[in-house]
């Protein structure tokens, strides 16, 4: 029997208390099986199966004489209608809006993270066997199977969150499971402003940037916050305009109603029938696009953006994984050599240098909080490599003793040429654009 609430079980009584409640949860599944067809649970009202579980679990604890208060009760009847309907322990914290990422390292390890910070969760699963049941359950969700021959998936729930699985054999310690949240409520750039994300004079600047149909190239770790910000920008792109969104695994939530979204297909067991971004690039030309948005620049695919970009597609944008707007493009050379069309490197820098007009970099700091930490333009090239000059940045300055990065917000000093592009388009921004500064946490 599981502790009661408020009681203190001894430490070397509590992992065979935890056993003793999964194989209690896994009796009442087994006599479930034989009051409710679970294969057509989907068309069973859920009260009728809530009840149902109700009555196995009173006859289960009076033939075994377990103690159990009614809230307890209640509890295991929601753990197995989770497990029945549902993701099983997974449930809670997908029902938990606050929490953005779910790290499974193990059946007895469930990592969560809050506001930037990762913490080790109480949920557990009963073993490996249980937790690969649950992965399986995803997968069979979007059509997909994951096994020996093919241990390893990527897949999306229902709400939009984005789901990475390995198992056996190349997981050695047991199957792993990563599921990446996003939110239903999209972040405004006001509200990023609030979060001291960015301060308003780099808004504006984005702002007339995206309205000047300028192409934008957003860079970052993984969670810093790229498809957040990716998102905050698109909301500058007149609602006129026709957007082509391109991604492997949807996360984009544009608010424009002219919007078409395109996802990748994985190839199937026999390696057959996939579909990949390069693919979907090339189709998204051929549909008069005003704006192509690729979630996540990745490979070969890159050329095909470039060259999009320098053959009328402007203002398009995309997200790369980088540490710094110089890495950045040294990354997305990498990925044009992958086309493998012997292209001189210089020709590539071109390219890169002609398409791509400004640089947001954006970083998860050591205290969790995500800021864009750098807006760079793109001026040109010397010495055979792109020449990047910034405009804003981030000074970091220590952290305090609440353990808060301090820094400030500021404009580097430097006159972006994309200022001639703006009065041009008769786009007006304050004349003091350049002099705000904002300190963080000093």
């Amino acid at each position: 029997m599981p502790p009661r609430p408020g009681s203190a079980a001894p430490a070397a009584q509590a992992p065979r208390s935890a056993d003793r409640y999964f194989e209690l949860k896994a009796e009442i599944h087994k006599k479930l099986i034989g009051v409710i067809n679970l294969e057509r649970v989907s068309s069973i009202p859920k009260e009728r199966i809530r009840s149902e579980i109700g009555r196995v679990v009173e006859q289960l604890l009076e033939a075994e004489r377990i103690p159990m208060t009614t809230g307890e009760q209640n509890k295991i009847v929601e753990e197995v209608l989770d497990e029945v309907l549902g993701l099983g322990p997974l449930e809670p914290l997908l029902k938990d809006p606050g929490i953005s990422d779910i790290l499974v390292n193990g059946f007895n390890k469930v990592y969560i993270e809050r506001q930037g910070k990762l913490s080790l969760s109480p949920i557990r699963f009963r073993d490996n066997v249980h937790l690969l049941h649950i992965i399986e359950k995803i997968v069979s969700l979007v059509g997909r199977r994951v096994d020996e021959a093919n241990p390893i998936v990527d897949a999306r729930l229902l709400d939009g969150s984005r789901v990475n699985a390995i198992i056996s054999p190349l997981a050695l310690d047991g199957p792993a499971l990563s599921i990446r949240r996003f939110g239903r409520h999209v972040i405004t750039s006001d509200e990023m402003v609030a979060n001291k994300t960015l301060m308003t004079s780099m808004l504006r600047f984005l702002a007339a940037t995206v309205s000047s149909k300028a192409t934008v190239l957003v860079s970052g770790g993984t969670g810093s916050g790229k498809t957040t910000t990716l998102n905050a920008l698109s909301r500058f792109i007149p609602e006129e305009e026709r957007i082509i969104t391109i991604e492997d695994t949807a996360e984009l939530q544009l608010q424009q109603r002219h919007v078409i979204k395109f996802e990748t297909r994985p190839p199937n067991l026999n390696k057959q029938g996939g579909i990949n971004q390069r693919v979907l690039v090339r189709t998204a030309l051929r549909m008069r696009p005003d704006r192509i948005i690729i979630g996540e620049c990745r490979g070969a695919e890159a050329l095909d953006m470039l060259q999009a970009m320098n053959t009328g597609v402007e203002g398009s944008m995309s997200t790369v994984h980088a540490n710094t707007p110089k890495d950045a493009f040294s990354r997305l050379q990498a990925m044009v050599l992958m086309a493998d069309l012997e292209m001189p490197t210089r020709v590539v820098v071109q390219q890169l240098a002609s398409a791509i007009k400004m640089v947001v970099q954006v970083a998860r700091l050591s205290d969790g909080t995500r800021k864009i930490t750098s807006i760079a333009e793109v001026a040109g090239i010397d010495d055979d490599a792109v020449q990047i000059n910034e405009v804003f940045h981030f000074e970091r300055m220590g952290i305090n003793d609440a353990g808060k990065v301090m820094g400030r917000f500021k404009a580097t000093g430097y006159q972006p040429k994309i200022l001639d592009r703006f009065r041009q388009l008769g786009i007006q921004l304050p004349p003091n654009i350049f002099d705000e500064v904002m300190e963080v946490n000093l």
